[in-house]
């Protein structure tokens, strides 16, 4: 079995989108950034200071000296109409690094854009939204986690899954609940490539409990299947939901339970500490938080992220820029 990872950066070579690494002082994001061009997963721009060494191949931007800075403010203040910025704020968004790669992508000079291995998360979704915006359609933005099991998994060797929301919606309704599901599905066979089945997590298992906390779960898997083209059930614990014998026990007749691939947490406590206990106890690598519900790609790095992290979500947002922009998965 192909790692999810390595056909990304595989399917990465073929499209070779051109992204723009935010943090270019940072010598995680340069080394991967060299990497990326090397190995042709994509073209790479990084913002930094005129005169930082860039490995061969990667270009350099200086948001204070680039020759496309007047457009960026133009870009910002049409971003920004509706607070009436005046041209020496919007020159002094513009050089900030995360604004800057979210208004390339904006104005079209870079397909998508990654940050945060420097940066918070709340930086860098904020930027994305105030610059990138909502795609036509989207309800709302969320996150997810790309999750590779290891191989020496004992059901699952080196599958990949989507956990979502597990960094950016914090206490979400039914109807959100229902968004972040179909956000995720779509997720799930843009990067994947196979059939979503998703699972609407809680405590409860087909009413073995009773709660409002598991009425919210039920509640958005209704509304979720009123639009869904994919395979979704719930309530189900996590275990029913991932392993094929107790979903079988616990919930006989599920197309879902027992082969769930998207997992959908009802909060985000419960989804950020269960992909970090996936991560730290059961061995499986985390890709984001990536996120999803954005008119163009932009995503976010946890500041603890690798080079190889870094590497891996170039691949993730490529497939992302692909799928957006209407190529055959």
């Amino acid at each position: 079995m192909t790692s999810p990872l390595l056909a990304l950066r595989d399917r990465a070579k073929q499209s070779l989108r051109h992204i723009v690494l935010s943090e270019g002082t940072d010598s995680r994001v340069l080394s991967a950034a060299g990497r990326a061009v090397a190995e042709g997963l994509a073209r790479i721009t990084v913002l930094a200071p005129k005169g930082t060494t860039v490995p061969d191949g990667v270009a350099l931007e200086d948001p204070e000296t680039s020759p496309h800075r007047d457009a960026l403010v133009a870009a910002f203040l049409d971003a920004r109409a509706k607070r009436n910025p005046t041209a020496e704020q919007a020159a002094a968004a513009v050089s900030d690094p995360l604004t800057y790669a979210a208004l390339m992508v904006r104005i079209g000079a870079a397909d998508g854009t990654i940050g945060g291995a420097v940066h918070t998360t709340s930086d860098t979704v904020r930027a994305a939204l105030q610059m990138i915006g909502t795609a036509p359609g989207a309800p709302m933005v969320s996150s997810f986690f790309l999750m590779v099991l290891p191989d020496s998994h004992p059901t699952r060797p080196g599958a990949g899954l989507i956990f979502s929301d597990c960094g950016l919606v914090i206490d979400p309704d039914a109807t959100q609940l229902a968004a972040i599901a179909s956000q995720a599905a779509a997720s799930a066979r843009a990067l994947l490539g196979t059939a979503p089945k998703v699972a609407m997590l809680s405590f409860s298992t087909k009413g073995s409990a009773h709660h409002m906390a598991v009425n919210k779960v039920t509640d958005a898997l209704e509304i979720a299947r009123e639009t869904a083209d994919f395979d979704i059930d719930g309530e189900l614990q996590f275990d029913a939901a991932f392993d094929a014998g107790v979903g079988a026990s616990k919930a006989p007749g599920s197309d879902v339970a027992g082969q769930a691939n998207v997992l959908i947490f009802p909060n985000l406590d419960a989804g950020n500490i269960g992909y970090k206990i996936a991560q730290r106890i059961g061995g499986a690598t985390a890709i984001g938080p990536v996120l999803q519900g954005l008119a163009k790609p932009a995503n976010d790095l946890s500041r603890g992220c690798t080079a190889d992290d870094i590497l891996d979500m170039i691949g993730v947002t490529s497939a992302q820029i692909d799928a957006t922009k209407g190529v055959q998965q």
